[in-house]
C-alpha cells in the first residue's frame, strides 16, 4: 500500500512525498510592479518541506489581473523577484511550481491601468463581487476576446511559462478552475460564442488545450502540470454535461505528457473516479471539504486507497508551515485565521509556528 510519505516521480522531478502545497492567493505582492517581497521568500521556504508547493495564482499579462495585490510574471522586475523566493525554497530542498492564473472576466477596472479592460469568451459579466482598495465590488463587465487576442493571450502564457523557469521554477501550473479564463471558456454562461472557440465540447475545451499545447512547447511537457474544478460554480460559473466536458478535455490534454493534472474536486465523487481512470499520468487530488471546514489529516487516506497519486492541502498548510511532519504525527494542527488569509503583513502569513 502506497502512503502519502513515499516519493512520487512526477515526469520532470521526484517528489520527496505526495503532500502538496496547494495553491492560495495571498494578496501580498507588494514590491514594484506587483512583485514578491522578501516576505514571500520566507513564506515558501518555510514550506518547502512538501513533496510540491503550488504557487498563489500568478497573472500572465497585466490584464490577467483580478484581485490586488496579485504577483505577476510578465515583467523583468517580477522575474528577478521570483528567483529569490525559488532560490529560498530549493535552498530548504523544496520542490515549487508556479500556478499561471488569468482572471478573465473577474476582476474590476480599478484594479487595471487605464485603458485596459478585462477580457473573456463573451460580453457576459460574472455575478459576483470582487475585492478592490475601495472594498468589494460588482466584476467588471469585460471585453469579448477577437480571434487574434485568444492567440495572444495563449502567447501571453507561453511567455509567463519562460519567465518562470528563468526565475527557477521547476514547472508551472496552468490553472483552468474556480471560473478564471480557461474555465470561462469551458462554461456555459460565459462562453456564448459560436465559432471555434466555442458552441460544442470541442470549441469549449479548445483554448485551455491551446493554452497546455503552448505552456509545453515553450518550457517541455514534463514542467507542466494542469488544474481543473468541474461544475465548480465559484465564480458564477455553469457547466453541463460534465463527465463529456471534462472526459473529452482530459482526452485532449492526454498526449501531451504532462507532468500531472490537478483536481479541485466537488461534491461529486463518481465523476473524480472516472477521470482518475481515465487519466493516466499523475493526478493531484484537493478533495472536497464542505465549508466552514479544511481539508485535514482524513485526506491521507486517500492516497492509500489508491484514489490520487498525491493530496493538495490548502488551508491546513498556510497555518502549518511543517505540514507534513504534523501530519506524520498525527498533529497537533495550527488553526488557520481566516481574518489574515488576504493582504496584510507578517501575521497570519510568516508568523505560524512551526513543531518545536
Amino acid at each position: 500500500m502506497t502512503t502519502s510519505f513515499e516519493p512520487l516521480n512526477l515526469v520532470g522531478a521526484t517528489l520527496s512525498n505526495r503532500i502538496v502545497m496547494s495553491p492560495m492567493t495571498r494578496s501580498r505582492a507588494y514590491g514594484p510592479g506587483q512583485a514578491p517581497t522578501e516576505a514571500t521568500a520566507v513564506y515558501y521556504a518555510q514550506r518547502a518541506s512538501a513533496g510540491l508547493i503550488i504557487s498563489e495564482g500568478i497573472q500572465p499579462s497585466v490584464v490577467g489581473q483580478g484581485y490586488p495585490n496579485t504577483p505577476g510574471l510578465h515583467s523583468a522586475a517580477q522575474v528577478e523577484a521570483w528567483s529569490r523566493v525559488t532560490d529560498a525554497v530549493h535552498e530548504q530542498g523544496g520542490v515549487i511550481f508556479a500556478q499561471l492564473m488569468h482572471t478573465g472576466r473577474i476582476g474590476h477596472p480599478s484594479l487595471l491601468p487605464d485603458g485596459v479592460t478585462s477580457v473573456a469568451p463573451s460580453v457576459v459579466a460574472a455575478d459576483t463581487k470582487v475585492f478592490t482598495a475601495e472594498g468589494l465590488r460588482p466584476s467588471g463587465t469585460p471585453k469579448e476576446l477577437a480571434p487574434a487576442e485568444i492567440e495572444q493571450t495563449i502567447a501571453d502564457f507561453a511567455s509567463a511559462a519562460r519567465n518562470a523557469i528563468a526565475a527557477g521554477f521547476d514547472g508551472v501550473e496552468i490553472h483552468g478552475a474556480n471560473g478564471y479564463l480557461i474555465q470561462q471558456f469551458l462554461s456555459d454562461n460565459a462562453n456564448l460564442r459560436d465559432d471555434g472557440w466555442g458552441g460544442t465540447v470541442q470549441g469549449r475545451i479548445r483554448f485551455g488545450v491551446e493554452v497546455a499545447k503552448a505552456v509545453t512547447d515553450a518550457i517541455g511537457s514534463h514542467r507542466v502540470g494542469f488544474r481543473i474544478s468541474p461544475g465548480n460554480p465559484f465564480n458564477d460559473i455553469v457547466e453541463s454535461d460534465l463527465p463529456v466536458l471534462y472526459g473529452e478535455l482530459l482526452t485532449a490534454l492526454s498526449p501531451l505528457g504532462l507532468a500531472y493534472v490537478h483536481l479541485m474536486e466537488g461534491p461529486d465523487r463518481e465523476l473524480t473516479l472516472q477521470l482518475r481512470k481515465q487519466w493516466q499520468g499523475a493526478f493531484i487530488l484537493n478533495p472536497f471539504t464542505a465549508r466552514p471546514h479544511f481539508t485535514g489529516p482524513e485526506a491521507l487516506s486517500l492516497v492509500e486507497d489508491g484514489i490520487a497519486d498525491a493530496v493538495a492541502f490548502g488551508a491546513l498548510f498556510l497555518a502549518n508551515p511543517d505540514l507534513p511532519v504534523r501530519l506524520q504525527q498525527g498533529g497537533p494542527f495550527n488553526t488557520p485565521d481566516p481574518a489574515t488569509f488576504y493582504g496584510g503583513d507578517e501575521r497570519g502569513y510568516t508568523d505560524y509556528p512551526a513543531l518545536g
